[in-house]
């Protein structure tokens, strides 16, 4: 699932180019899952809802919302939502994402677990989402055997 967390994409003043390129390289990665999109304002309850509609996934990535205006609010949404914080997801994404931009120390990224559904903050920019989503596609299997209790083979 990618949701696209964005007061001016969802007004239509602009075009949601990220979220559709997180959807674009889950499709063409060769794993087998669906992958569904949807776009919506920045705000806390929509979120927590378009999360509780899809804890079925296995996966939420978000995209958008993670810096620091009042209106980032989608870290926020998503600790409020998750049982359990994933650090070392967030740590790694930051970590990387310094090595392209040194704006990246303003992100407030979050990744958690709720149920069974592994939950991913990315940040808005389509550069930023292309370096994540290509991070995160060669751990995505092992994350979902690991929450699923099938252990570290």
């Amino acid at each position: 699932m990618v949701i696209t967390v964005s007061d001016r994409a969802f007004k239509g003043e602009y075009a949601d180019k990220s979220g559709p390129v997180i959807r674009e390289l889950l499709e063409k990665s060769g794993l087998a899952c669906e992958v569904f999109y949807t776009l919506i304002p920045d705000d806390k309850k929509q979120l927590s809802r378009a999360f509780d509609e899809n804890r079925d996934k296995d996966y939420i990535f978000t995209t958008g919302g993670t810096g620091i205006s009042s209106r980032d609010v989608t870290p926020d949404a998503t600790a409020a939502f998750c049982e359990r914080e994933l650090p070392g997801v967030s740590d790694y994404l930051r970590a990387e994402s310094l090595k392209e931009t040194p704006f990246a120390v303003f992100s407030r990224a979050y990744c958690g677990i709720r149920g069974k559904t592994i939950i991913v903050n990315f940040p808005g920019s389509v550069k930023a989402v292309t370096l994540c989503t290509r991070l995160m596609i060669p751990i995505l299997e092992h994350g979902k055997k690991m929450l699923a209790g099938e252990g570290h083979g």
